[in-house]
């Protein structure tokens, strides 16, 4: 029986920001590329046999210098299409609408030009794809089940629903999940019932 576990990807500019990055492809900045292979040295004394990544590429690079074996990427790890709020921080948002929270408000539409945006009940969809197809890979009860854990590198605001999914939770309770940038976390199994079996950690260094 083995585990899924998260990596968020490193640091980006606009993650240091705080500027919302949903679909717009930033690179890691040096201190993400260095926090991505710290996460590396903490997942080294795992058997990891499998691995996907989202599209973006600091969720690629992350995996990369994580030494994760990415098998392919997976279009249902990208993270949450902000749509309008692109680019923003919630502060700027909020000079517009205030009070905003973006797990109860949500996003407005990206424009033609922009991005379409989405809700976080369809990121929720998306979060469901991915456990049907990854959960075989790793229940006790299972055929399919490979003799290891498997890896998901992807971004803050998808993991965190990710988890909220796994336990049965509504999408936006994923809220109460804090996630760092190249933070590792795991989700696993007790008594045949899924758990979070380790959450945020961050390497030293």
């Amino acid at each position: 029986m083995g585990e899924i576990v998260l990596l968020r990807h490193g640091q980006t500019e606009w993650a240091k920001q705080g500027r919302h990055t949903g679909r717009t492809d930033v690179p890691l900045t040096t201190e993400g590329e260095q926090r991505a292979q710290a996460a590396g040295r903490l997942l080294a004394d795992r058997k990891i046999v499998a691995a996907w990544a989202s599209p973006a590429i600091r969720a690629r690079r992350t995996a990369e210098l994580a030494g994760l074996p990415v098998r392919d990427v997976d279009p249902d790890l990208w993270e949450w299409d902000y749509g309008g709020y692109e680019g923003r921080t919630t502060a700027q948002i909020q000079r517009q609408r205030p009070g905003w929270y973006l797990w109860d408000d949500g996003v407005v539409p990206g424009g033609p030009d922009g991005f379409p945006g989405e809700s976080v009940e369809h990121v929720g969809e998306r979060c469901d794809r991915v456990i049907e197809r990854v959960r075989p890979l790793v229940a006790p009860d299972s055929p399919a089940a490979l003799d290891g854990d498997v890896a998901l590198v992807a971004h803050g605001h998808v993991l965190r629903i990710l988890a909220a999914r796994w336990l049965g939770l509504p999408a936006r309770d994923g809220a109460h999940f804090l996630l760092g940038t190249a933070a590792v976390s795991a989700l696993g199994f007790e008594h045949d019932r899924p758990v979070i079996a380790l959450w945020n950690r961050i390497a030293d260094g």
